[in-house]
């Protein structure tokens, strides 16, 4: 079992609306085949300077990887991911 988890930072430029929809846009790969546990979350600690996290399992390497190249995974990354996050750190466990 895979647990693929990303943590991340929006930038401060983007408003309301658009945080709304960058929200709804990460509600919807939680549709994609296979996406077990998804979870948006957001995080609390002053440790770091992330802000949000999402995290799902996948029983398998190759359901991982059906996802991670899923159309509406990539449209997302193109249409929301790469113009509202500031940074990120992606962390794939084996569990």
């Amino acid at each position: 079992m895979i647990r693929h988890s990303v943590i991340f930072k929006l930038k401060d430029a983007i408003n309301a609306d658009e945080k709304q929809a960058f929200f709804e846009a990460v509600d919807k790969l939680a549709s994609i085949q296979d996406v077990q546990k998804f979870e948006v979350l957001k995080q609390i600690s002053p440790k770091n300077k992330f802000e949000y996290g999402i995290s799902m399992e996948f029983d398998t390497q190759v359901q991982y990887d059906f996802y991670s190249n899923h159309p509406e995974h990539v449209a997302f990354v193109q249409n929301y991911w790469l113009k509202n996050v500031e940074d990120f750190l992606e962390i794939d466990y084996q569990i």
